[in-house]
Order: structure tokens, then sequence, then C-alpha cells
């Protein structure tokens, strides 16, 4: 170990991460073969009781899983889970989906978030192209101490939600939507030229990112309280 780092053979472990931010090295699955993905889940396992892949292929995911009995794979969210000892952060993340098809990248979101200690409330398919679902929900999305919102077409979600709460939104553009959509850009794009205050932009598709940051802030929370 060197520096805070680890050497292996195809990576340089950052094992000093969670004592820096709180939490573990988190491995992107993607690009990775199952062989690397298994050493670098079971060296943070055992350093830090806890692990997690994202973008992790079925192939992968049932590699580590026949490793380490203990961990879990969801196919929707593609997340390869090792819960350590419970870590109750204050507060709850609220995940809203524009519709059924930004489920995945709001599972990612999701499951990332239980993974890091948050509560999570999901708040499935209340996209603006029927507003009456949205604001059905207006009263438990208030409650939430952070909101992600995740969306695709073109992304109005996050702005009417920010518009209606007094809490962090996090918004989530998705690559959901027809050509104009370009793969999410435009959907960021209009998340970025929001006119509702309080709307921050991950990047498309991004919930790792999104459920990270509403992480960092319960963490706050949690600091502040002498949690």
């Amino acid at each position: 170990m060197m520096s805070g780092y680890e050497e292996m053979e195809f990576c340089k472990l950052d094992v000093d991460r969670e004592e820096r931010t709180g939490f573990p090295e988190v491995i992107f699955g993607l690009g990775k073969t199952r062989e690397q993905a298994e050493a670098i889940f079971g060296r943070i396992a055992q350093l830090h009781g806890r692990a997690l892949v994202t973008r992790a292929s079925t192939e992968m995911a049932e590699r580590i899983v026949a490793k380490f009995p203990n961990a879990a794979y969801d196919p929707v969210s593609k997340l390869v889970r090792l819960d350590g000892e419970p870590r109750k952060l204050p507060g709850t993340v609220a995940v809203l989906t524009g519709g059924t098809s930004d489920i995945p990248v709001a599972e990612e979101a999701a499951g990332t978030a239980e993974w890091m200690g948050c509560r999570v409330d999901r708040i499935y398919d209340v996209g603006v192209a029927g507003l009456h679902r949205l604001l059905a929900q207006k009263d438990r999305i208030r409650e939430a101490s952070v909101v992600i919102a995740v969306a695709g077409m073109e992304g109005a979600l996050a702005s009417v939600v920010g518009g209606l709460v007094r809490r962090p939104v996090i918004a989530v553009p998705t690559s959901v939507g027809y050509g104009a959509n370009l793969q999410g850009i435009t959907t960021m794009l209009a998340m970025l030229t929001s006119c509702a205050s309080g709307v921050t932009v991950v990047n498309i598709d991004n919930g790792f990112g999104a459920a990270y940051q509403a992480a960092v802030i319960l963490q706050l929370v949690a600091e502040a309280r002498g949690q």
C-alpha cells in the first residue's frame, strides 16, 4: 500500500476514500472484465465490509455473487450490492421518474442511495404529460429531504418539482426519447436551463451520481447533528 492507494495488477485501489469522503470507492463495471471486477469487489469488501458495482453485466454479476453469496444483483439497475453494517443517514431521498422507461436509471439512483445509508421513497411515473399524477404526490414529495428527478423527453419534471419544494432537487436526464431527444442531450440542456431555482443536474443516465450527491447532502446533515 502506498500513499493511500493499493497497487493491484490492473488498478490502483483508493483504499483511503471512505476516510476522506465518507464512502468507499465504487466500481464502474462497464469496460472491466469479470475477473477484474471480482478482484476489486473482493478487496473493497475485505477493507470496508461493503462494496458496490454499477453498470454490471449479468455475467459479471453472476461471477461476483457466486464468490460472495451475501451480495445481490438487481438486473434493472445493473447494481451488484454487498451491504455492510447498517448505516442510516437522516432524512429521506425521494426518487421520481417521468415515466416507466426511466425506471432503470432511477433504480440505479435508488439502490446506490440505499447502499450509502439513505432511506429512499420511490415515486414513479409522475411525468408532466399527466400533471395530476405528480400533484397527487405533492405532499409526499415535500416530505423528502432531497429529491432526485429522473426524466427523459424534454425533461420538464425537474423544473416543475423545483417550483414545488423547498429542498435540493437533483435532476437526472435520461436518454429516453425520440430522435430530437438526441440520446438525452436535449433533456440535459433543458434541465440545465431550468427556470426553477435549486435544481442541479448530473450527466445523462447518471443515477449513481445523483444518489452520491444526495448522500453527501444527508451526510452533512448527520455531521451537523453530531451523528
